[in-house]
């Protein structure tokens, strides 16, 4: 067995272990974002729906254009996309992406750790760890993390909010193309501030009417991509979620599994070994 190897199953052996003493405490905090968290803030009524944020997106990640039919849902090749809402009277769109939240489910559901809140808060998934369970998917509660079963060597796709332009000193792609600024960048607490700002400057603008709400505040715990709307925001699709975090379910369910004597260390070992034989496979393995 490799050093590698034996070390990650060694941590997993160790996580296991103290994964039931640890669980009690991490549902009982708040979550709360990293002093250097960045984030999007996306302001339905200033939107077009010219989706030139869904072609910046593709641009800077490398995935497909469409040259004809736009997508119409997230996807193994799309990680950002504007949808419509249209009813007798009103119609307006939402933009739909990783939320990021301050408590992730997809954090807690991934058990190697491949998806992790790391730089500025940002959720990120590293390929040399994932093993394709797709448990992510199962408890996203937004739906975000897509898998691509087309293709022989499958990734799970979500935005990363351009993690490597921010690195560089520059912007998410979808923000920098915006042309009505109807997404902006920036510091999560510039934003947060932002948003207060317009629904107490414009209260009659957004919803609900009188006394705006700011989706993402504390929504599931609150996340770091905010939403002002001026129509019901279960309308654009976003989830009552109340204000327990999003990641408290995953790490109940967790925990529940080591309550009643699931014996995680093997299932790990397992895990773990899949992860090995994979790298190998693709020649990036060592004994």
């Amino acid at each position: 067995m490799s050093t590698t190897r034996r070390d990650l199953i060694r941590g997993l052996a160790a996580g296991g272990a103290v994964a039931a003493v640890g669980a009690d405490a991490v549902a009982s905090e708040r979550p709360q974002p990293p002093a250097d968290a960045v984030g999007m803030l996306y302001d339905a009524t200033r939107c077009i729906g010219c989706r030139a944020c869904v072609t910046a997106c593709k641009k800077a990640n490398n995935l497909p254009l469409e040259l004809y039919d736009p997508p119409e849902d997230l996807s193994g090749e799309t990680k950002n996309i504007i949808k419509v809402y249209e009813d007798e009277n009103t119609r307006s769109y939402v933009k739909a992406q990783c939320m990021h939240c301050l408590d992730p489910a997809c954090t807690r559901a991934c058990m190697i750790g491949s998806l992790q809140k790391r730089e500025h808060g940002i959720v990120t998934w590293d390929p040399s760890k994932c093993i394709g369970c797709r448990y992510c998917q199962v408890a996203c509660p937004f739906q975000i993390p897509k898998f691509q079963w087309e293709t022989n060597n499958p990734k799970i796709v979500k935005c990363e909010m351009c993690l490597h332009l921010i690195k560089g000193g520059g912007q998410p792609g979808c923000c920098e193309a915006c042309p009505v600024g109807a997404v902006i960048y920036g510091p999560y607490q510039e934003l947060l501030a932002d948003a207060r700002g317009r629904v107490e400057r414009h209260p009659d603008r957004y919803w609900p009417q009188g006394s705006p709400k700011i989706y993402g505040e504390s929504d599931g715990g609150g996340t770091q991509v905010l939403y002002l709307s001026a129509v019901p925001f279960s309308d654009l699709g976003l989830p009552d979620l109340g204000e327990e975090p999003a990641g408290h379910l995953a790490a109940a369910v967790q925990h529940g599994a080591y309550k009643w004597g699931i014996a995680p260390v093997a299932l790990y070992g397992v895990l773990a070994a899949a992860v090995w034989r994979s790298h190998r496979s693709s020649g990036t393995g060592r004994d």
